[in-house]
């Protein structure tokens, strides 16, 4: 009946039908190889640290996300986050299970929500996309970190300030075993993947994979 009063459209494209029609879904940005094998950015040839990532400090062994973060790509986002489209987070984790291989984890979690953004959205994307995700690759999925403290919105701060800003934030709930796969929407500079990533490790983690719906990409075009 919603749909009768409140015809649906493509979020990409804006035609009449699913928040994001067939042809859009088919055109959405690949990160697609070469990519250096830490981070996942795109690279001239496969390299084991990139220009990005080289001299960091980085918790996580991996990163992997499934679409480049392109305006196209930024809207999907805002709609199932901002916007409270749930099903797009479905459709998020149906593309990440098609396009990332399925990792050597044991079990899947999320990066924990803010407190207040999650009484504001009345749910926690980062949260559903995990669980589906896990559900397609047949893991199971538990809420393995809390935040310690507050913390301002990451995006629009410089990579200083990303990484003071989460910067023992997180927690893990117990003592771990195994390695764990990290599920988030978007890696933008890998801050958040880290601070996340060494409370992780910190409990016992044998190791830890990162897997996002979408990836910030700095001078280089996504194969599409």
């Amino acid at each position: 009946m919603l749909d009768v009063l409140l015809p649906q459209r493509c979020l990409v494209c804006g035609a009449a039908g699913p928040q994001l029609c067939a042809g859009c879904r088919a055109a959405l940005p690949v990160v697609g190889p070469p990519l250096c094998d830490r981070c996942g950015a795109p690279t001239a040839w496969p390299v084991a640290r990139c220009r990005e990532c080289a001299g960091r400090r980085l918790a996580f062994a991996t990163a992997r996300a499934a679409v480049a973060y392109d305006d196209p790509v930024r809207r999907l986002v805002a709609g199932w986050k901002e916007r409270g489209l749930r099903r797009l987070a479905d459709e998020a984790a149906a593309l990440m299970a098609e396009r990332l291989d399925r990792p050597s984890a044991a079990i899947v979690t999320f990066v924990p929500p803010d407190h207040d953004r999650r009484l504001t959205r009345g749910y926690h994307p980062a949260e559903r996309l995990a669980v589906r995700l896990a559900a397609a690759w047949d893991l199971p999925c538990e809420p393995l970190l809390a935040r310690t403290r507050p913390s301002t919105r990451q995006r629009g701060l410089p990579l200083g300030e990303r990484k003071r800003n989460v910067a023992g934030a997180f927690r893990a709930a117990r003592p771990l075993s195994g390695a764990v796969l990290l599920v988030d929407d978007v890696y933008t500079t890998g801050a958040t993947a880290h601070a996340a990533s060494a409370a992780l490790l910190g409990a016992g983690a044998a190791g830890v994979q990162i897997a996002t719906f979408a990836r910030a990409l700095r001078g280089r075009s996504p194969v599409r």
